[in-house]
């Protein structure tokens, strides 16, 4: 095995000038590619599963220039294309992992095949439903889980038990729990039941942080079972509409307008049309009441229309009756 130390170089590419190119960290090369994660880069690269001009790597500190030739498994991993956005709805029971040693449907396999590959932006719990953020830039999936950055994400929770909003209130200023310390979080009582005093209660919770299992976590802390949990909101991107198990992708000028501050400038999308259509793979289960019960068209006969292939004999008497109920007075 062949490895490359952290002073090395790659070889120069045949024609080039006394100019060298732009050359940057493999990892950050591979994520912005589109491969994984710079953490799953590194991995791969121990595996011994990255190659830089043929050469098998031991170590992830080589600077790479856009003229090496890199291989992840033996395929070539192409040029690094603009930054990509997907809002994607999470349903619950998928686990938000590439690979899964539990043998469990994850994100990743729920995902229409002609996506291309992408690394997610933070995760949400097996159980946890709503927005999660996918990304074709590992770079920028850094960038974005990081607290520095600010940006809130927007839960709404269901959970069993009684509390008031002053005791939510009191989030705001942190709170410890098992020895992890949570910052300030805040949270607003939305919807309780009367009755019995353990009913199914609505908090909508904002949090910088983002820890693993947070949310349920604290509201536990405060003597409340969490039975469902909903992230609508990330930064500036939002839940909204889009049914569980659908996907739609950011167009380039809402990236522009919001993550231009954390992607550098050449990896920047142009122009203002998406490349990918939003798919919808909502469940059965997930439909609304009206559309359980609603019938199918089918069902009903059809007035004939010009343009319409002709009814069938044995329909235009149940036509002509349908027509004639409906030119009638109320």
């Amino acid at each position: 095995m062949v490895g490359h130390s952290k002073h090395e170089t790659a070889p120069a590419a045949p024609g080039q000038g006394s100019v060298s190119p732009p050359r940057e960290r493999i990892a950050k090369r591979l994520a912005r590619a589109g491969v994984a994660s710079r953490r799953e880069i590194e991995r791969l690269i121990a595996a011994g599963k990255v190659a830089l001009n043929g050469q098998i790597l031991s170590t992830p500190a080589v600077n790479v220039s856009p003229a090496d030739v890199l291989t992840v498994d033996g395929v070539v991993v192409g040029a690094s294309e603009p930054t990509r956005l997907f809002r994607y709805h999470k349903p619950a029971g998928l686990v938000t992992t590439h690979r899964d040693p539990k043998g469990r449907a994850t994100v990743f396999d729920a995902l229409p095949a002609e996506l291309p590959r992408v690394i997610s932006v933070g995760r949400l719990d097996l159980m946890s439903e709503g927005l999660l953020l996918l990304t074709n830039d590992g770079g920028l999936s850094r960038a974005l889980e990081l607290p520095s950055n600010g940006w809130m994400r927007r839960y709404r929770a269901r959970a069993r038990g009684r509390i008031d909003q002053g005791r939510l209130d009191r989030l705001a200023d942190g709170l410890t729990v098992e020895g992890v310390r949570y910052g300030a979080i805040t949270a607003t009582l939305d919807q309780a039941r009367e009755g019995p005093p353990v009913a199914n209660l609505w908090i909508t919770l904002s949090l910088s942080e983002g820890k693993n299992r947070e949310v349920r976590r604290v509201l536990e802390a405060l003597g409340l079972a969490v039975n469902r949990l909903i992230r609508v909101a990330y930064g500036p991107f939002a839940l909204g509409s889009l049914e569980p198990g659908a996907i739609e992708e950011v167009g380039p000028d809402a990236i522009r307008e919001h993550l231009a501050h954390v992607i550098a400038p050449a990896n920047l999308p142009a122009g203002d049309r998406v490349r990918f259509k939003a798919v919808s793979h909502a469940p059965a289960s997930r439909r609304t009441p009206a559309a359980k019960s609603a019938k199918p068209e089918a069902q009903s006969p059809m007035l004939y229309k010009p343009g319409w292939a002709k009814p069938r004999k044995k329909l235009k008497a149940a036509i002509a009756r349908r027509g004639k109920s409906r030119k009638s007075p109320p």
